[in-house]
């Protein structure tokens, strides 16, 4: 329903590797070393059978899966895991696939998964049909090398309504969400314009903007929801008054309760430190820019 932008951060990624075999009698999906039950092998299940389609393969596979992200807790777990999922099946079954296919691909497991191909910055175009609806690079000349994204993790823990069913949820009775949309093209015109002229303090207020207007959709769906927590409000709280003490930075949310505050990496120490009085230092993760889909040897993956 609309385009959306994002920022691929080194901390957090996922390692995976897919192997066909005619050996195989069925698909096997190991999550962070744990063969995954029915339920969880049938999501792989599927997105694995539209690369045997495309390749015509009949054969059965074993996916071996690491998280370096808590999964389903609002960190884009599914976005690094969908991408990963991708590349090494692309990989496994030499789809040779250019980076706008395979954002295509990932994006049929994971919408957010069409954008972590990239590096750096990336906008999912929302297209109109398959072959329209896909990620591109955002060229921003290095600014995202300036930048730092400080993870303020309130609960690692799996959330009681995933992404999917809250989204859901949220389109189909939420007063608010005709709003929050038809506001998107502004905020994303306003971000992309701070990215190509390296304003920090336009891309915080555009980003941190954007994110309150989504979450307030949950709050008129029916039944309302928040993913937020007291901890999520406390984090919030504390951003702001850091940015009335002159220390830039500005947070925003994904689909769960933990925080996430972007700021200048020359400020990055400053404003770590001055979280670090209010949370534990486990709770705190810096990451930077991250690099785009990486092929590893088959003894690394």
């Amino acid at each position: 329903m609309n385009n959306s932008l994002s920022l691929t951060l080194d901390a957090f990624y996922t390692e995976t590797s897919v192997t066909f075999s005619a050996e195989f009698t069925e698909d096997q999906f190991y999550l962070d070393h744990q063969l995954q039950d029915p339920k969880a092998t049938i999501k792989v299940s599927r997105f694995l059978d539209l690369a045997r389609k495309k390749a015509d393969c009949p054969l059965f596979a074993v996916v071996k899966s690491q998280n370096f992200v808590p999964t389903a807790a609002g960190l884009a777990s599914s976005a690094s895991g969908l991408a990963a999922l991708a590349g090494a099946v692309s990989a496994a079954l030499n789809l040779d696939l250019s980076p706008r296919a395979l954002s295509r691909f990932a994006r049929r497991g994971s919408g957010s998964a069409s954008r972590s191909i990239y590096g750096g910055f990336a906008e999912w175009e929302k297209g109109d049909s398959d072959e329209t609806s896909y990620a591109t690079k955002i060229i921003s000349d290095g600014f995202e090398e300036d930048l730092s994204m400080i993870f303020i993790v309130v609960n690692d823990a799996q959330k009681d309504i995933s992404s999917r069913d809250g989204m859901q949820r949220t389109v189909e009775t939420s007063s608010f969400y005709d709003g929050w949309l038809h506001s998107v093209p502004k905020d994303l015109a306003k971000a992309k314009t701070a990215i190509a002229a390296k304003d920090f303090i336009a891309l915080g207020e555009a980003t941190e903007a954007s994110a309150l207007k989504m979450h307030g959709t949950t709050l008129a769906a029916t039944p309302p929801f928040t993913y937020w927590s007291a901890e999520s409000m406390k984090a919030m709280n504390l951003v702001r008054q850091l940015r009335s003490a002159a220390l830039p930075c500005y947070f925003t949310m994904d689909a769960g309760p933990n925080v996430k505050v972007l700021v200048e990496r020359k400020n990055e120490e400053k404003i770590l430190n001055e979280l670090a009085k209010h949370f534990d230092s486990t709770q705190l993760i810096v990451a930077h820019a991250g690099p785009s889909i990486e092929i590893l040897a088959a003894e690394e993956a």
